[in-house]
């Protein structure tokens, strides 16, 4: 067992495109944990196997709100709001998250459906009608959970530049300077705190407005925690799906048979999607981190209690002891649950949503895109870099014409 903490970038090197590091299937066979030190905080146990990763990600053995006040180990500058929903246990975390859940229950999310594949439709129309080639990211992947989450929270979508570029910085780990990432992620908190006045004047049916009565009328959240809880689901609610969608597309054209069983059965986009959110490392470092309060046994070792772990998720989605051939994308398989939405208390909040603006998405470019391939080749991709997503910045595609 290696003791001493060894940089993320000395172990595994700036991420390659969707590629998985060989180093971490070599940690899950030969090593339960690593000591590493990611680019910001002190070292933390890191974490790559699926069962382990369950444990730190849902016992309560493990803290996030223990975080708070100590130099966590984190990918990025910036650590957060201390209102934000990652950053409290329950029951407290229960209680906010009360707050926002029923607007993204199942049977909620379905009843969106139809407006997402209306705004779906709408974006392929256009493309349709200026004719390939079309850049997959800005056409079509950014504005369809875009327009969607701000129809939800109450944000004008004719604002999405100042705040995309505001939400890139909150992600960023290397593309922004420290006092660039202050300076935008101020200029966020700004704007939300304005749009919440806005409410508080005129208000309205959505997300934010709910948010306000259950802060003012109800006191059930605090200013810090209604301001905080706004900027993570714009944030959230966009930025994932938007980095998955031409994930998705660029993984399904670079394995042609399994677009094709797509192609033959839109009644596998459901499946294809959980499979797709198990292959895809959409990071392409560690989650945020979890303090034992206590010594726990993991994975063979004992984690003291005060000290940080780690989950690699995209190691945790290609476990061997978990996945019958897991480097293989295969959209019929039936495995256990992925953890590409998280796992425990923490689960993703948006997981419903995302799941069905990815199938609509998918749906509609197979279905109403005929052959759909890359315009160009490969080497045309620009590949974000300096961010806590994977993904392409810009994907030309093209199709055949009617």
């Amino acid at each position: 067992m290696t003791t001493t903490a060894r940089s993320w970038s000395e172990i595994f090197g700036e991420p390659d495109r969707l590629s998985i590091d060989p180093e971490f299937a070599e940690l899950r066979r030969e090593e339960s944990l690593r000591r590493v030190r990611l680019p910001y905080g002190e070292p933390a146990w890191l974490v790559t196997r699926y069962e382990d990763a369950k444990v730190v990600l849902g016992d309560p053995r493990f803290s996030r709100a223990a975080a708070n006040g100590r130099d966590e180990p984190r990918t990025r500058y910036h650590v957060g709001s201390p209102g934000s929903l990652l950053r409290h246990d329950p029951p407290e975390h229960s209680r906010l998250r009360r707050l926002v859940a029923k607007a993204f229950t199942a049977r909620r999310v379905e009843g969106l459906r139809p407006r997402a594949q209306q705004i779906a439709d709408q974006l392929i129309d256009r493309m349709m009608a200026q004719g390939p080639p079309a850049e997959l990211v800005e056409d079509f992947a950014l504005p369809l959970p875009i327009t969607v989450i701000c129809e939800l929270l109450g944000v004008p979508v004719e604002d999405r530049v100042d705040f995309r570029l505001w939400s890139d910085a909150f992600l960023s780990t290397t593309r922004f300077t420290p006092e660039q990432v202050t300076e935008y992620v101020g200029r966020m908190r700004e704007y939300m705190a304005g749009l919440i006045a806005e409410h508080r004047e005129e208000p309205r049916d959505d997300l934010i407005g709910a948010l306000v009565t259950a802060r003012d009328e109800q006191d059930r959240l605090s200013e810090e925690e209604l301001l905080a809880m706004s900027e993570g689901i714009l944030v959230a609610g966009h930025e994932t799906t938007a980095s998955q969608i031409p994930n998705f597309v660029y993984t399904l054209l670079t394995h042609p048979e399994q677009l094709a069983a797509v192609r033959a059965d839109p009644g596998l986009i459901p499946q294809a999607v959980e499979e797709l959110m198990r292959y895809v490392p959409l990071g392409g470092g560690a989650g945020s981190a979890r303090y034992a309060l206590e010594d726990v046994e993991l994975g063979g070792v004992t984690v003291r209690a005060g000290e940080p772990v780690v989950v690699a998720l995209q190691s945790a989605n290609r476990d061997e002891s978990i996945y019958a051939d897991p480097d293989t994308l295969d959209l019929h398989r039936r495995e256990a649950s992925h953890v590409g939405f998280g796992h425990g208390p923490h689960h993703c909040l948006g997981a419903q949503l995302a799941r069905m603006e990815l199938q609509v998405a998918l749906g509609a470019l197979v279905q109403r895109l005929p052959g759909l391939r890359f315009a160009g080749t490969e080497q045309d991709i620009v590949w974000k870099t300096g961010t806590a997503t994977r993904g392409p910045a810009r994907l030309p595609i093209t199709w055949d014409r009617p």
